[in-house]
């Protein structure tokens, strides 16, 4: 960490780095100030605090944001250092934990749609199965869209298959309707029910 490649190439970056004891004494104030909230509102408080940071092995100080956070399990501070001097809420929130996000975009990719499921030893094979993988995270994604401002928006594909795709019903067809006819136990007709409507909203 003494002299980054980002520095040297000028490029900026956020990364995350290990709590430590000089790190924990920096934030000791704030997050006496965190937890004095958390007792009085209860629940769980954050906040973030910036300041500079220079390790040993480095050449010249950095700016750190630290994520201040105060629940019933107790104190949960993160650090991050970045090249960006924006506001800590915004560094650590909108942009570093943007990046976590991605990472869970990959897994939903390689797990719950199986793109990992390459082993055959002909490459057009693999090829294909990857190709469907996208299709359907395709597909998933623009379910999202349908499904915001509701318990699903941010639910794993496979959730979102278990919970409404994978359903027992009848269906009934005739000339003029198809009917679905789903089990009373199933907990999530009435949203099911309401995400077709406003797939197929006429």
């Amino acid at each position: 960490m003494g002299g980054l490649p980002c520095d040297r190439h000028h490029v900026d970056y956020i990364v995350g780095i290990a709590k430590n004891s000089r790190l924990l004494k920096e934030v000791d104030v704030p997050m006496m100030l965190v937890r004095k909230t958390q007792w009085q509102v209860g629940g769980k408080v954050a906040g973030t605090f910036r300041f500079q940071y220079q390790a040993h092995s480095w050449k010249y100080s950095r700016w750190v944001v630290a994520r201040l956070e105060e629940g019933e399990l107790g104190s949960n501070p993160r650090f991050i250092i970045s090249s960006r001097y924006d506001d800590g809420f915004k560094l650590y929130y909108e942009q570093y934990c943007a990046r976590g996000d991605m990472e869970n975009r990959i897994k939903d990719q390689q797990l719950s749609l199986f793109a990992d499921r390459t082993s055959s030893t002909h490459w057009w094979a693999n090829q294909w199965r990857l190709i469907l993988s996208g299709f359907a995270y395709t597909l998933f994604e623009r379910l999202r869209t349908y499904l915001k401002h509701t318990p699903f928006a941010r639910m794993s594909p496979s959730n979102l298959r278990l919970k409404l795709i994978k359903v027992g019903a009848v269906i009934i067809r005739n000339t003029r309707r198809i009917r679905v006819l789903m089990s009373d136990s199933y907990p999530y007709k009435t949203a099911l029910s309401d995400l077709v409507r406003r797939l197929v909203p006429n």
